[in-house]
Parts: C-alpha cells; sequence; structure tokens
C-alpha cells in the first residue's frame, strides 16, 4: 500500500464528507493504493455515523472510535497502530489541511528520502493574539531546545516512512513533538514543506490556551525524557552525589573544626543544619534515580485507550 492518511477528529461531522472526497480525488488522480483512518476522538455529534455511511461507500476508508475524548495524541498514536502504507500522512480534519498537499509531500518521503516531512502553514488565517503570536513562540523555544529547524512543529500536516511512525510513542501532548520524538527515535533526515493553510470552512477551534501550557510542561517532559528516559540515574545520580558530596564535606569541616578548637559548638553553626539537609536532598535524589531505573526496565505500555468501535480496523 502506498499511502495511509491519518485523520484524528472532534465533532467534524460537516467537514468529513467532503474531505474524504478531496481525498479520493487526490489519491485516484495520482493512482496510489490509500487507506483513510479516521480516528473519532469521542465525539459528540454524528461523526461516528457519517464515518460508517462514507465507508459503505467507499471500503478504503476506516474508523477507530474512542469511548471518550483523550486527545490527539492518543487518537494519533492509534491511527500509526492501524496504519500499513509505506507512507503515512496525517492531517487534521476541519478542512484547513488541503488533500492537494499529498503528493508532494509523498515525493520527499519516496524520491527524496527523507524520513519525516512537516508542513509550514508560512501563510496563516488564524487569531493573530490567540494562536499565531503563541505558536511563533512555541515555534521558536521547541527549535531553540530540540535544534531541529522547522517552522512550524504543531502543524498537523505531516509525512512519515513507515518505520517512524512505528518506532514511536505519542501521548499526552506529545503530537507536537513528533520531530522531536523521530529524531530521538535516531530518524536525522527532517524536512519541512511549505503547505496551504485555508480558512476554517465547519465546526470551531479546539485549542485552549490551556494546551499552550501543556504544550511546553510537555516540551520540558520530552527533554528529560529523550535524553534520560533509559538512563534516569544519569540525571538524578549525578545531581543527587554532587548535593550529597557538598553536604559530606561540609561535615568534614565542622568536625575538623571540633578537633582544632573543642569548644567549638557544631549545633550552633547554621553550616551544621545546611549540611544535614544536603545529604538528605542528596540521598533522596539517588534514591529516586535508582527507582527511575527500576522503572524504565520494566514498565508496561502507557498508552491503554477505551475503543468503543472498529471499522475495517483489527
Amino acid at each position: 500500500m502506498d499511502i495511509s492518511i491519518v485523520v484524528p477528529l472532534l465533532n467534524e461531522e460537516e467537514s468529513l464528507p467532503e474531505l474524504c472526497a478531496w481525498i479520493e480525488r487526490v489519491v485516484t488522480a495520482n493512482n496510489f493504493t490509500y487507506e483513510i483512518i479516521m480516528i473519532d476522538d469521542g465525539s459528540t455529534d454524528t461523526s461516528w455515523e457519517v464515518i460508517e455511511q462514507l465507508r459503505v461507500k467507499n471500503p478504503h476508508i476506516k474508523g477507530i472510535r474512542f469511548q471518550r475524548n483523550y486527545g490527539k495524541s492518543a487518537a494519533l498514536n492509534e491511527g500509526f497502530k492501524a496504519a500499513m502504507g509505506k507512507v503515512v500522512i496525517t492531517m487534521d480534519a476541519d478542512m484547513q489541511d488541503s488533500p492537494d498537499e499529498i503528493p508532494g509531500l509523498y515525493k520527499m518521503i519516496v524520491e527524496d528520502k527523507f524520513d519525516l516531512v512537516s508542513g509550514w502553514k508560512k501563510k496563516r488565517f488564524d487569531n493573530t493574539i490567540t494562536k499565531n503570536i503563541p505558536s511563533k513562540f512555541f515555534n521558536w523555544a521547541t527549535r531553540r531546545m530540540s535544534k531541529i529547524q522547522l517552522h512550524d512543529f504543531n502543524c498537523g500536516l505531516k509525512a512519515y516512512r513507515h518505520k517512524v511512525i512505528k518506532s514511536i510513542e505519542v501521548y499526552g501532548e506529545m503530537h507536537r513533538y513528533i520531530p522531536v520524538l523521530a529524531k530521538w527515535a535516531g530518524f536525522n533526515k527532517i524536512g519541512e514543506k511549505v503547505v496551504e493553510h485555508r480558512k476554517r470552512k465547519y465546526g470551531t477551534t479546539k485549542f485552549g490556551w490551556e494546551r499552550f501550557v501543556n504544550g511546553f510542561l510537555d516540551l520540558a517532559s520530552i527533554t528529560f525524557v529523550g535524553k534520560y528516559g533509559k538512563r534516569p540515574m544519569h540525571f538524578f545520580g549525578l545531581f543527587g552525589s554532587a548535593v550529597l558530596l557538598s553536604g559530606l564535606l561540609m561535615i568534614v569541616y565542622l568536625i575538623a573544626s571540633k578537633i582544632i578548637e573543642p569548644e567549638y559548638a557544631l549545633t550552633n553553626r547554621p553550616v551544621f543544619y545546611i549540611s544535614l539537609t544536603l545529604m538528605v536532598i542528596g540521598t533522596l535524589l539517588f534514591i529516586a534515580g535508582f527507582l527511575g531505573e527500576l522503572i524504565a526496565r520494566n514498565s508496561a505500555g502507557r498508552n491503554h485507550y477505551l475503543i468503543e468501535k472498529k471499522l475495517g480496523v483489527e
């Protein structure tokens, strides 16, 4: 199969027929073999019924329905598990991503040998205050942290080599950082393509300030996990040992002072309590690193979601 198109959605009943028809026109014109995997993230409208109707007309359309809302990362993770195409393309269901970009993205993966290609919505039609400015700040911070020179990490329109999506796990709000996850997994050929950003035609935006804040919390999390996820003792043990050693050196100083001056009162000096505090903190950090090692080596899968129904997906 040439292409798997993964579409996470939440309350997008109006846009789905038009989106699927557009995708079908594009892939048929380019003679692609394909599947469209739609993940209903707990919609409260008739989105799932629409997907069922669309599959009757086009068996290439498949569906996964969550029992409740888990978020875009969860939807993408389940879509990636089900995808079988040698190129996997993700896009939002709100018609702001253009299916006409599919052939160009496919070419960059297959012919130009990129592992991942991220869309760049150079000209945007979103609200400047609530989306554009926060997005610019977010992308700047992510570029600085990851050293990946992309303009738009959060663009839903992306293309992946099949091996990439089978090598990463997406959870929390980590869909914003899929290029970072791919880089940490060893896929370094990451490209960018300027894509069309269309005005929203149906529904309302799902963006909120809490997602912006959560995104930066996940940025800190992914930085730690990427560097120390498999070796937490290297992080906690290093700082724990340094803090513990500082406390021990202070204790040695106090003991030496007591030997030199017998009338010297150890417990009347602030440094005595500082040294005890440092030793306790250092020990706790060291224990945290040890427990982290045990958890990292014995952790079960963190992605488990209640799926109510499936269409054409095993």
